[in-house]
C-alpha cells in the first residue's frame, strides 16, 4: 500500500467502485499468472518519490512485460538486466544532449531519488502480453496521480513522450508547470523528434531558472 504524503490525494480513489474492480481483477491475475511488476513493487515509484519531492514528471504506458524487467518505474530494469531499446535510445539523448556517459544497466532509482515520477500509466502486465492490463481501471488511477503533481504549488516539468503520454496534457492547466512534448523514444519513433527534443537541458534550465536544484540525469555504472 501507500504510505507517504500520495496516500493523501489518492485515498479517495481506493473507496471507488472502479478501484474495487481492479482490486480483484489484479488479485486474480497475480493468483493465476505470472506478472509484472512483482506485487511489492506495484507503487514503487510512488514509494520512491513522494508527491512533495516531484520535480519531473515521466509517463510511460505499461511496464515491461519481459522477466526480471520491470520493478516499478517506467523505462527502468532491475540490475543486471539488458538495457532495453527505447532507454538506450534516451541515454543516447542524454549523451547528446548533456554529454551524460552512457551507463552499463538500465536503473533509473537514482532519478527517482532527485524527485523524477517515473510512472507508467497502467502499473501491471501479464507476463510476456504488452498491454494485457489496458483499460481495466490503471489508468483512472494514475490520472489521479498526475492531476495530484498538476495541482501541487510549484514548478514542475512534464516529459510527455509519444501520443498516449501527450494525451496527458489536457489535464495540465497549471501555470506554473513546463510540458514537454516529444515522440516515444521507441526505436520506431525516436528519429522522428526524440532525438534532438534536448528535453534534459530544457528541464534543468527551467528548475535552475525557478530556483529549484537540476537532476543530476547521469546514472552510475553498477561494474565501474
Amino acid at each position: 500500500m501507500i504510505k507517504n504524503d500520495w496516500l493523501g490525494p489518492l485515498s479517495a480513489e481506493f473507496k471507488k467502485p472502479y478501484y474495487k474492480e481492479l482490486y480483484y481483477k489484479v488479485k486474480d491475475e497475480y493468483t493465476h499468472y505470472p506478472v509484472f511488476p512483482k506485487a511489492a513493487d506495484l507503487y514503487q515509484a510512488f514509494e520512491l518519490t513522494p508527491l512533495h519531492e516531484v520535480r519531473v514528471v515521466i509517463l510511460g504506458q505499461d511496464p515491461y512485460h519481459g522477466d526480471n524487467q520491470a520493478h516499478g518505474l517506467c523505462f527502468s530494469v532491475n540490475p543486471g538486466v539488458e538495457i532495453p531499446p527505447s532507454l538506450r535510445n534516451i541515454y543516447q539523448e542524454l549523451h547528446d544532449d548533456l554529454g551524460c556517459r552512457i551507463p552499463d544497466n538500465g536503473y533509473l532509482v537514482p532519478w527517482a531519488k532527485q524527485g523524477v515520477l517515473l510512472l507508467n500509466t497502467v502499473l501491471t502486465v501479464r507476463a510476456h502480453q504488452a498491454f494485457s492490463h489496458r483499460g481495466i481501471g490503471w489508468e483512472q488511477f494514475t490520472d489521479a496521480a498526475i492531476r495530484a503533481v498538476n495541482e501541487v504549488d510549484r514548478p514542475v516539468v512534464f516529459m510527455l513522450w509519444g501520443k498516449p503520454a501527450q494525451e496527458k496534457a489536457r489535464m495540465l492547466n497549471n501555470p506554473k508547470h513546463l510540458i514537454l512534448k516529444a515522440p516515444h523514444p521507441s526505436p520506431l519513433s525516436a528519429s522522428r523528434g526524440f532525438f534532438g527534443c534536448r528535453h534534459f537541458s530544457q528541464c534543468n534550465r527551467f528548475l535552475l531558472e525557478h530556483g529549484e536544484r537540476p537532476i543530476d540525469w547521469q546514472i552510475p555504472d553498477i561494474h565501474s
